[in-house]
């Protein structure tokens, strides 16, 4: 894939991207029902209008889609998917049922397990955070900035999760704040955690939970091409993607 396609498909992705998050506002502003998946994690038809709108979009490419909302590949076919685009078009459904605003829509596109570009719209807030081998912007309203941004902060920032806390992420906290002077906790939802330490609002996001692969793919890469790293904490390296279990080891992100 040369630099002109990668272009076309990120162009494409954030079209996809901002068209689902118009059609997941719309639903936001109206009463809808919810419904629950087998891992009693929460179900809208926000998630799966969204996915339609992006599949549109993304199936123009060409290029195979693993996505949380869509139909499932087995490894044994998606295995040999050298480039995939893996996409979560609802991030954080317990942020929407609680309309709390802090949810994405997640598109990301992998090469050989590696995100190779991202994007992460969060609809309500107006970020569109993007990532590719030509660097990692934040657009809001009719400004684009490059990331990291050059936020100076006197405390040290660790993000974590709203919706699910565990005893490890406490016991990290606990055990930073004795390392650290001045350390802030910052609760957000969905990717837009990874996006904070792309950004530099953030200086380390811990995830010792479970998470998908469509949850971080998109996060990953905006954090890749803006400096940062994450790592998978079983391995000791950069997590990898399309993998046979789907399921995330814990990871870190700084």
């Amino acid at each position: 894939m040369d630099e002109a396609e990668e272009n076309n498909c990120l162009k494409i992705a954030k079209e996809a991207a901002k068209k689902a998050g118009d059609k997941i506002l719309q639903i936001y502003g109206e009463e809808f029902s919810v419904s629950y998946k087998e891992d009693k994690s929460p179900l809208t038809i926000a998630d799966q209008k969204a996915n339609d709108i992006i599949e549109s979009y993304l199936l123009k490419t060409n290029i195979p889609i693993l996505s949380e909302e869509g139909n499932r590949t087995e490894y044994k076919d998606r295995k040999n998917w050298n480039l995939l685009w893996i996409v979560d078009p609802l991030d954080g459904t317990k942020e929407f049922v609680k309309r709390n605003g802090e949810f994405t829509v997640n598109i990301a596109l992998v090469k050989n397990g590696k995100p190779i570009l991202g994007v992460v719209f969060a609809p309500v807030k107006g970020w569109l955070y993007y990532g590719s081998p030509n660097g990692s912007y934040r657009e809001f309203d009719t400004k684009k900035v490059k990331l990291p941004l050059n936020n100076k902060s006197t405390s040290f920032k660790v993000v974590g999760s709203r919706s699910h806390q565990s005893p490890e992420t406490k016991e990290y906290f606990d055990d930073i704040r004795k390392r650290k002077k001045n350390v802030e906790i910052v609760s957000m939802g969905s990717s837009i955690k990874i996006c904070l330490v792309a950004e530099g609002s953030a200086d380390v996001y811990p995830r010792f939970a479970p998470t998908m692969e469509w949850d971080t793919a998109a996060g990953h890469a905006i954090a890749k091409y803006a400096g940062k790293k994450l790592i998978d904490l079983k391995t000791n390296q950069e997590m990898v993607y399309n993998r046979e279990r789907l399921t995330n080891n814990w990871f870190i992100v700084e």
